[in-house]
């Protein structure tokens, strides 16, 4: 994620703004709000100097939906520091817990459809790395059940899910 697109997703409205107070990100982590505390609150925490953005959040108040995005470098130490601090990790606010959001372009265009106030689709993109072969296996199959490519691997996606939850009990 680059800071461009959070503060474009934000439309450059910043509300406030200082050192991050957690030490998971390192001595240059600072972070940035945008408020509208009737409708949304975004935050990102950035580095001073080399600009890496180390999470954002977007919390929906009028959904009552939270997101957030992790530098997956980080996302075990901003974890075990939450539970250090007595924080619950997943919890965003009473009765609400983060939704983590692994793709980048996922978490920019929900914060971007809540700060305007716009409908976003709240499914999770999940992302998937294919051999070329699997691809074309794939497709393939998706052309002969007549239905999209991303229809076949959500399904794939929900039955994977099922039985593993199966095999958790």
């Amino acid at each position: 994620m680059h800071f461009k697109d959070f503060l474009e997703a934000i439309q450059y409205r910043i509300t406030s703004g200082d050192e991050y107070g957690w030490q998971c990100f390192g001595p240059n982590a600072r972070w940035l709000n945008s408020d509208d505390l009737d409708r949304y609150g975004a935050a990102v925490v950035y580095d001073c100097e080399d600009q890496t953005i180390y999470a954002a959040e977007i919390s929906d108040y009028v959904r009552n939906r939270a997101y957030r995005w992790i530098h997956p470098e980080y996302v075990e130490e901003h974890k075990q520091e939450a539970i250090n601090k007595g924080v619950r990790p997943n919890e965003a606010w009473d009765d609400v817990n983060w939704i983590d959001l692994d793709v980048p372009e996922d978490f920019l265009s929900k914060c971007s459809a809540v700060v305007k106030g716009r409908d976003y689709d709240v499914r999770v993109s999940v992302p998937i790395d294919l051999e070329d072969e699997e691809l074309f296996t794939l497709m393939k199959m998706a052309h002969d059940r007549d239905i999209t490519f991303n229809a076949l691997v959500e399904e794939i996606l929900w039955e994977v899910i099922r039985k593993e939850q199966v095999v958790s009990k």
